[in-house]
């Protein structure tokens, strides 16, 4: 079980498995680097598979703050202690945010986003609908658990919902401090946020939708990102890459050989 201290002092865990090109796997939030297992097990016999668990979930420890720059930063870290060059990088939910934002600030060669759209603004109103329950400690958990409920679907196998489940750290602490920028700031400044960010990424980047994110999201991503492609495997929700591993794994050797 490997450990680094990120920037800040925080002891954040890590896997790896495999060897060859390398590939660096982030979960979404609540979750784990144990949530990817099905996708590493895949990867694993072809690449150097590096899979973190973010300050505050799995193994690591909790952090000062929780912000997309510390978030990114422990990735950041674990990229350098493994001595990894230009790797590529899949996110899954805010794992998707956060390998977003390092690839703006990181020489990497490619970028994967698994169902999270980067267009905050009716995530945020979501958010705000139900922000006095997140704040209440004897209703967090169950607004949490009602929001994956959701997010998750049909498609998801009950096993493979038990299985993340089991690997789910739902500290409130942490849900809040990684939320608060879009709980607390005007849609604008959010909106400005992703944009500047997202706008630096100048690597190859696919998003994988198991969730719809409308219309217009393909062109609103492509004319920050040029290049970037929209793939949505509509009713699968929020865990495609868990509902169908082996087609994920597929379509991420696809596109890698051409990045």
């Amino acid at each position: 079980m490997p450990t680094i201290t990120s920037q800040d002092g925080t002891t954040i865990h890590y896997e790896v498995a495999g060897s060859g090109d390398p590939v660096v796997l982030v979960h979404g939030i609540t979750e784990s680097g144990r949530t990817w297992d099905p996708v590493t097990e895949l990867l694993a016999s072809r690449h150097r598979v590096v899979v973190p668990d973010l300050r505050g979930h799995g193994a690591s420890e909790r952090g000062p703050s929780y912000d997309l720059a510390s978030l990114a930063g422990d990735v950041a870290a674990v990229i350098g202690a493994e001595g990894l060059e230009r790797p590529r990088v899949v996110g899954h939910s805010l794992g998707g945010a956060v390998v977003s934002a390092l690839a703006g600030a990181l020489p990497t060669r490619s970028v994967v986003n698994v169902d999270q759209p980067l267009k905050l603004d009716e995530f945020q109103a979501q958010l705000r609908a139900v922000e006095p329950a997140l704040r209440d400690p004897e209703s967090f958990p169950m607004v949490i658990g009602g929001l994956f409920d959701q997010l998750a679907g049909d498609a998801l196998a009950t096993e493979e919902r038990a299985r993340i489940e089991g690997h789910r750290r739902a500290d409130q602490e942490v849900v809040l401090g990684i939320w608060m920028p879009i709980l607390e700031a005007p849609a604008e400044e959010v909106a400005a946020m992703v944009e500047a960010a997202v706008s630096a990424i100048s690597c190859p980047y696919l998003a994988i939708h198991g969730i719809d994110p409308g219309a217009q999201y393909a062109a609103w991503l492509t004319g920050l990102v040029p290049g970037a492609s929209v793939d949505v495997w509509d009713g699968l929700g929020h865990y495609p890459h868990l509902v169908d591993p082996v087609r994920f794994v597929a379509r991420l050797e696809e596109f890698w050989a051409a990045d």
